[in-house]
């Protein structure tokens, strides 16, 4: 067969094209994301703390800081973040120092001056600081959107008022938490304060809070329930519910009293593909059972009540010390992995690192260990991340100041290292960390 010069053309053109083709298809196609890392520095003159930014290279993992960061996070001592509304805002908590400056907030000792700092997120990721609002409660110290974007939770440790506990908890509760609740809005992002219409105070207003048991941990959003996780070194750890209702952010007492857990040192609460995990650190205990680190699988029924699941904890590695963080990760969410903070120290550090499992299908609960089963990180992490196109991990560290990324194999949910630099600085320690969460 012969061909004309313009024939010939036509074929090297769509020989050109098909190579082309060729190459750009084994490249993922994501829109760009970032990662934004909370950081308790305090080199500011007004004593705030900052959030760092990094733009994600959905092709190697790379991380590359973002212009215009790190921003100051309109407050001292900022913790958990949110991003809502598509990833148009980011709501920072700062929970303030005590009276002598101090990062510790105890109920003995409370910190002033928290605040959350509203930003927008800009299409380069660059933040910009919009307004500032305030919990009701006292030492606030966990904050959730819930999957909407409509309503912000925010988790404080110690309520304005013992005779609200006594009120909404029972009349023999003289000390308790609360959650305080906001409407966002869905155009400007601005936070308005959903009022509680199911306890009335002894003045006759509705109380603008939500009483829930004292020494809370932690706290999550499940299937219209609200799950507060608490603890005390002479009963245990228990989880009180709430109903949640995505219409109107209002919080029901649906049973009036807290369910133990028969465990005194869990750290964290999550929902894994449809089961609740709670991360025990035992020990060290007072009240310690001797077992190890352990999770344990729970499903939940009617009125927030978790079923402990068949088979019991899952123990966690013993080499890896304080566990502090859980994450269910992968495109199906079949891998499961947990963040030991070790032993808080500075330099090499082999009791930090993370755990991974596989979440099984049948039973949906078990957890099987990945082979190997523990992956190493730096030092002291405090939070852990997935990208949006699901391919890597991200682990923020307190005492190395840094972040380090891991490619997860889709198949066995090994964590393998990234083909580029494994670790990214901070200008000082992480406090969290989370990610935009677009993708195209």
């Amino acid at each position: 067969m012969k061909f004309t010069k313009f024939g010939k053309t036509l074929l090297m053109s769509a020989l050109s094209a098909g190579v082309a083709l060729g190459i750009t298809s084994c490249v993922q196609s994501y829109s760009t994301g970032y990662m934004f890392v909370t950081g308790t520095v305090t080199a500011q003159t007004n004593g705030n703390g900052i959030v760092s930014g990094f733009k994600i290279d959905h092709n190697t993992g790379n991380l590359v800081p973002i212009i215009g960061l790190p921003i100051s996070s309109g407050g001292a001592n900022p913790g958990r973040a949110v991003l809502l509304n598509g990833s148009r805002f980011l709501y920072v908590l700062n929970r303030g120092t005590t009276a002598s400056g101090g990062s510790n907030c105890t109920t003995a000792n409370p910190c002033q001056n928290s605040n959350i700092t509203q930003f927008a997120v800009g299409g380069n990721g660059v933040l910009t600081p919009q307004e500032t609002f305030y919990t009701q409660g006292i030492n606030p110290f966990r904050i959730l959107g819930d999957s909407s974007g409509s309503y912000l939770l925010v988790l404080d440790h110690d309520s304005p008022s013992s005779a609200a506990c006594a009120l909404a908890l029972g009349k023999t509760v003289t000390s308790c938490a609360d959650v305080t609740v906001f409407a966002i809005n869905g155009t400007t992002g601005r936070l308005t304060l959903v009022v509680n219409a199911q306890v009335t105070a002894s003045n006759g207003q509705a109380l603008t809070y939500f009483p829930v048991p004292a020494n809370p941990i932690d706290m999550i959003l499940s299937t219209g329930t609200l799950l507060t996780l608490s603890g005390t070194p002479a009963t245990g750890d228990s989880v009180f519910p709430y109903t949640y209702s995505g219409s109107s952010g209002q919080l029901t007492i649906s049973q009036n009293t807290a369910q133990p857990l028969g465990i005194f040192n869990a750290t964290a609460i999550i929902n894994g593909s449809g089961t609740i995990y709670v991360l025990d650190n035992e020990p060290p205990s007072p009240n310690s059972t001797g077992a190890f680190s352990q999770l344990l699988p729970f499903t939940e029924g009617s009125n927030g009540a978790l079923q402990a699941q068949t088979g019991g904890a899952i123990p966690e590695d013993p080499t890896l010390a304080n566990p502090v963080y859980l994450l269910v990760a992968g495109t199906t969410g079949k891998f499961l992995y947990v963040a030991n903070a070790g032993n808080n120290v500075s330099g090499p550090n082999p009791a930090a690192g993370i755990n991974g499992y596989f979440i099984t299908t049948s039973p949906s609960y078990q957890l099987t260990p990945t082979a190997p089963a523990t992956f190493g990180t730096g030092s002291g992490p405090v939070c852990m991340v997935e990208d949006p196109s699901n391919q890597f991990i991200y682990v923020a560290d307190y005492n190395d100041s840094a972040v380090s990324g891991r490619v997860i194999d889709p198949n066995s949910g090994v964590l393998n290292n990234l083909r580029v630099a494994s670790s990214f600085t901070l200008q000082g320690p992480a406090a969290w960390c989370l990610v935009d969460g677009r993708t195209s």
